[in-house]
């Protein structure tokens, strides 16, 4: 098991809100390294972001799944950031929040410079689904990193859990800068090793 330095892991719980933005422009100016984490509605993305940082609501969870349109910035206290993007996916919104996200996310990750690296909660149950190809085609085409948490593990039988994430390693081993893990927020499994990648990326 990695285990990560516990001065860095202290930076990572001192994460704190700093900004919500609508549109670009309400960005906060750019600074040290960021990594963003992104996913389909009810993956469990924030659950991942609260459990990595040790900071439970931290990360906030809708209300109504998939309307949250904003980015929301988290500033550590060595000036680092992680960035919480909109969750996508949830078949019940409208075409243009649909528009929103597409355009929010593909924004934010090509043009944000201090950008490093995305973190990609996948239903374990549920593996890849086109919006998450879709995810991955655009940070290759960024240069980015991807990590990805197949998330909820917890509700998987060992023998199930192993073979999700082969099947999910066989997808993406065309893609050299993407890693996969497997993630709970609920019995803590692979909590660690996400901190120690997260880490990793921000000293990139």
């Amino acid at each position: 098991m990695i285990e990560p330095d516990p001065a860095a892991v202290s930076d990572l719980s001192s994460a704190r809100f700093i900004a919500s933005a609508h549109l670009r422009r309400q960005w906060p100016a750019p600074g040290a390294a960021e990594v963003a984490f992104a996913g389909r509605s009810n993956v469990g993305k924030s659950s991942a972001i609260n459990a990595i940082t040790g900071r439970k609501g931290l990360a906030k969870t809708s209300k109504t799944p998939g309307r949250t349109r904003q980015i929301v910035f988290f500033e550590l206290s060595s000036g680092h950031r992680l960035v919480d993007l909109p969750g996508y996916g949830f078949a019940k919104v409208p075409a243009d929040v649909r528009r929103h996200w597409e355009r929010t996310i593909t924004d934010y990750l090509s043009q944000r410079e201090p950008l490093r690296a995305l973190i990609l909660p996948v239903d374990a149950r549920r593996l890849l689904t086109p919006l998450d190809e879709q995810m991955l085609n655009w940070c290759e085409a960024a240069d980015l990193s991807v990590h990805i948490l197949l998330t909820k593990a917890d509700k998987l039988s060992r023998s199930q859990a192993a073979r999700a994430l082969a099947a999910v390693s066989r997808a993406i081993a065309d893609r050299p800068k993407t890693t996969i893990g497997l993630f709970s927020a609920h019995d803590r499994r692979g909590i660690d090793e996400a901190r120690a990648v997260v880490l990793e990326f921000l000293a990139t």
